[in-house]
């Protein structure tokens, strides 16, 4: 079966950041399909009916506690007794409800049958991974799969047949998670430190509806966008301190982990061409290079597949973003709003902080790869994306496209890299 394994999330409203930062660490595994109420409950929908439909249809249940969560009255304790009942009529022995501990607290009585994994501060990682242990063993016993269809190895040429290296130094993978026939990775870490989410390949809507009162006209018509390919985007826009490895650059003491700003589109390319030469003896990955990201790529990075406002949702928030709203007058940190701005796919600073360079020539809707927009010797302007700490937040929207010349630079403007394929 190729359907992704269903994944409840009952705990308290108390508990949402946690719970929450879990469920996007889940939603990153394509083989998880997460369910939390605020992201799968829309106006007008019966709350109790929904709730009780989406426990019936999970094949596990994770159950978060806390103190506030085991003591509070309220509607955490009914939709746990929903999740003990449904619990009764598993077969003895399956894996089907896990709790997790948020914090020091005694489960209660009717739970502490069960093994739990503690997702305490500093330790998420491990009960993340013993948690996706659990859940990998759920998914086998019901015949799903969760490795990811591989990439093709291509035949290595015989000596006689090989070519002369033309293409810029491709992106190699660490042995410890590099690609094979039987799964990819979803997240890269490079040698420097950058973090880099899988997309994976597929259709996702670009632009905004006629409909879109926020909207310019330069995003319509909204339209679907098909990217053949996976491909992984930097976790976080480029910062100071990493830009500073290629070249000198004066910042203010204490901003080594803000975006690096004042660089011109040719000097984003020039990093990324370095980054591919020193990097290029560590990872390989055929047929992908560190380059600056289309704005196809970049948009459904940052609002997923069904065409979300924002990476967070469709409702702007200001305390998810940098943006003019929150008043801070400048860059931050990246990942200062992560893990509660980050998109879909765990990408951070998607809206707000710096307005990011895409490698695109601002042309018309609808995108097409191969109009020439994606040409890297043509003049003209490149499209921006993703609003600044100036911005207000409708130009924050995953949408939102703005443009300057590419020989020129700004205070406002970034930019993150991709591991994805060579453009032609």
């Amino acid at each position: 079966m190729t359907r992704p394994l269903r994944v409840f999330l009952c705990h308290s409203s108390a508990d949402k950041p946690a719970v929450r930062e879990l469920y996007q660490k889940l939603r990153a595994e394509p083989w998880i399909n997460p369910w939390l109420d605020e992201e799968e409950l829309y106006p007008g929908q019966d709350w109790n009916l929904e709730i009780e439909k989406a426990v019936e249809a999970a094949d596990a249940i994770i159950v978060c506690l806390s103190n506030g969560s085991i003591t509070k009255e309220g509607y955490v304790q009914r939709e746990l007794r929903i999740v003990l009942d449904y619990a009764d009529y598993k077969p003895e022995g399956t894996l089907y409800l896990m709790p997790v501990r948020l914090e020091e607290c005694e489960p209660p009585r009717r739970l502490r049958p069960w093994q739990y994994a503690d997702y305490f501060e500093g330790n998420r990682e491990r009960a993340l991974q013993r948690l996706l242990v659990s859940l990998k063993r759920r998914a086998a016993s019901l015949g799903l799969q969760t490795e990811a269809p591989a990439i093709k190895a291509e035949r290595e040429p015989k000596p006689a047949e090989k070519k002369p290296v033309t293409n810029p130094p491709k992106l190699e993978i660490p042995a410890q998670s590099r690609i094979t026939n039987q799964s990819i990775t979803n997240k890269l870490t490079l040698s420097n430190g950058m973090e880099f989410m899988r997309i994976p390949a597929g259709k996702f809507l670009m632009g905004s509806t006629k409909e879109n009162s926020l909207a310019h006209d330069d995003e319509r018509p909204q339209h679907t966008v098909d990217i053949p390919y996976d491909y992984w985007m930097a976790r976080y826009p480029v910062t100071n301190a990493q830009y500073s490895q290629f070249k000198k650059k004066d910042f203010g003491k204490g901003k080594e982990n803000h975006p690096v700003v004042e660089v011109s589109w040719n000097d984003a390319m020039e990093y990324c061409n370095w980054l591919n030469k020193i990097l290029h003896s560590e990872f390989r990955i055929p047929h992908l290079q560190l380059r600056l990201p289309t704005e196809a790529e970049w948009e459904k990075a940052a609002r997923g597949t069904d065409g979300l406002e924002y990476p967070w949702g469709n409702a702007f928030d200001k305390n998810k973003c940098n943006t003019s709203e929150g008043g801070k007058g400048g860059t931050t940190s990246v990942g200062l709003y992560s893990p509660q701005g980050d998109s879909p796919y765990g990408c951070a600073d998607m809206s707000g902080n710096v307005w990011e360079w895409t490698h695109s020539l601002k042309k018309a809707y609808p995108y097409n790869v191969n109009d020439g927009r994606e040409g890297e010797k043509a003049s003209g302007a490149r499209v921006l994306r993703g609003g600044s700490f100036y911005s207000f937040g409708r130009f924050a929207r995953c949408a939102c496209r703005s443009d300057y010349d590419f020989g020129n630079f700004y205070d406002l403007i970034c930019f993150r890299v991709v591991a994805s394929p060579v453009l032609s």
